[in-house]
């Protein structure tokens, strides 16, 4: 078979399946509702926020130029990791140029052919490729299931561990029983490498993260990791902790060491973002309580941030109801297998802070009748979705 029949076979395939994505590029101001991206708070069209990436690039220029240890760390890099740190109440902060970049440099530089891994059956797609990368013996557990992680770290055999899962899980906006989960890791002396790319703006007191709202972000054992890019509105990602964790990842981050670094005017737009934030702990606010009745008008369980995740009986069903909702002026996600972690195709709503209350409320009415017309919420929970591992996603 030649390299256009092997093409054209794997797309024919996709279709048939409903799993076929194409790009939609979208207009700037083309008046759509978006309650499909990740902006959460509305910063990333804030005026100050993009006043300071505005004039960023006006200072600096478009590109930071080189990687992080050449010349491609400005005062603004600093001045951001050293608020992110006091924000979260981290002790130190590194920036990179994508929260992809930020978890798989966490996760290689600390694992490694002597280290074991063991990670929730839910973790991103970059976790997973991390854990890949890093070359460790890797235990995939079910969702949120302590004993199960209690029993993998038991069966470690003296080596190093690291334990990955998210504070708000990205598709289906459940949280980790973290708690529980930094207890059995100080009992086994391992790492809990916590992704709070969705937690970070959303959770806790006043957007810090659900690490913070439970008391955990001083734990010596916990890695935090975050992205830029949602709440805050801007580009890139962070991995926060203890300065020795910093200072490791400087020498021993591959994604880090050879990665240009974050480009000016993202840095300077989430330093504003984190600003705003902090000043305006309303925005978080809003958010469950937008959250909790839209879950109630959708039937659907309430999210411990901000996305909230609508079963559909098909991939084929999915896409015609985000049709209709892109219709009706609203653009939803639609999250097909291979992107949700338990095989179920669903429509991926996000709460915002940033509209006003009209348009706040048509959306609302055009999500419940795409819903009902769909007819998801009782159907496609009786879906068998089978078991669901790294390996398979």
């Amino acid at each position: 078979m030649s390299w256009a029949e092997w093409f054209a076979a794997q797309r024919a395939a996709r279709e048939a399946a409903g799993l076929h994505r194409t790009l939609r590029p979208r207009a700037a101001g083309d008046g759509f509702i978006d309650l499909a991206s990740n902006d959460y708070l509305g910063l990333s069209g804030d005026p100050g926020v993009r006043r300071a990436a505005a004039e960023a690039a006006l200072v600096w220029g478009a590109g930071a130029g080189a990687s992080r240890l050449v010349t491609g760390t400005t005062t603004l890099h600093t001045e951001l990791e050293r608020e992110l740190a006091e924000f979260t109440g981290r002790e130190a902060a590194l920036v990179f140029s994508t929260g992809y970049h930020a978890n798989l440099s966490a996760v290689t530089a600390l694992a490694d052919r002597d280290a074991m891994i063991v990670s929730d059956a839910h973790v991103h797609a970059s976790l997973i490729d991390a854990a890949r990368l890093s070359r460790a013996a890797v235990r995939v557990v079910p969702h949120n299931d302590v004993a199960a992680v209690r029993a993998a770290l038991a069966a470690a055999g003296g080596r190093r561990a690291l334990v990955l899962t998210e504070s708000v899980f990205s598709v289906l906006g459940d949280a980790a029983p973290l708690a529980e989960l930094t207890g059995v890791c100080a009992e086994h002396d391992a790492l809990l490498v916590v992704d709070e790319a969705h937690g970070l703006g959303v959770a806790g007191d006043g957007g810090r993260g659900l690490l913070h709202g439970l008391g955990l972000s001083r734990q010596p054992h916990v890695v935090m990791t975050a992205t830029l890019s949602k709440s805050l509105g801007a580009m890139g990602g962070a991995v926060l902790g203890s300065a020795a964790l910093i200072d490791h990842l400087v020498n021993r981050a591959r994604p880090f060491i050879f990665d240009t670094g974050l480009a000016p005017a993202p840095t300077a737009g989430a330093l504003a973002a984190l600003r705003t934030l902090r000043a305006r702990p309303d925005l978080p606010a809003r958010i469950h309580e937008r959250g909790a009745a839209l879950a109630e008008r959708l039937d659907v369980p309430r999210s411990a941030g901000a996305v909230l995740s609508v079963p559909m009986p098909s991939p084929h069903v999915a896409v015609t109801a985000q049709a209709e909702a892109l219709a009706a002026g609203v653009r939803v996600g639609c999250f097909r297998p291979p992107s949700v972690p338990d095989g179920i195709s669903r429509l991926r709503v996000t709460t915002h802070a940033g509209l006003d209350e009209e348009r706040w409320a048509r959306a609302v009415d055009v999500l419940a009748r795409v819903a009902a017309q769909s007819s998801s919420s009782a159907s496609a929970t009786k879906i068998p979705a089978g078991p669901r591992t790294q390996q398979s996603r």
